[in-house]
């Protein structure tokens, strides 16, 4: 696993002892300092956590029929009631984005045993 997904699942369970409180504005801000402080200091991102950086706020942006330059974080908030809630939906569509591929996968799948298909998963995504 990444250090990234490492310090989210702690954050998740013990967001007090982390950040302070369940907020997704601190949570948004420590990601931004963890992912300064793993540069400064020379270490590499993972796979996982370079999708994370590069594909999750515009994942976001298409989940929630958005176009902006606000942050995630920002994106989350004008949908809940309050920072909790944003904490919590924040993990929610976290889970959801690291299995986006998997659902994809599993859709195509199903969709073409139904129909009787034969094709190659990438064939059928193109890859």
């Amino acid at each position: 696993m990444s250090k990234l997904f490492e310090i989210l699942q702690k954050i998740r369970n013990k967001p007090g002892m982390y950040i302070g409180s369940t907020s997704v504005s601190d949570l948004f801000h420590f990601l931004v300092g963890f992912k300064t402080a793993l540069r400064e200091l020379g270490i590499a991102a993972t796979k996982e956590e370079m999708d994370f950086y590069r594909e999750f706020q515009p994942w976001v942006q298409k989940k929630y029929h958005v176009s902006t330059s606000n942050s995630w974080a920002k994106i989350i908030m004008l949908h809940c009631a309050n920072e909790q809630e944003c904490f919590n939906t924040f993990y929610k569509l976290l889970d959801e984005f690291q299995n986006r591929n998997k659902n994809v996968g599993r859709n195509l799948s199903e969709e073409q045993a139904y129909r009787g298909d034969k094709y190659n998963l990438e064939e059928v995504i193109g890859r």
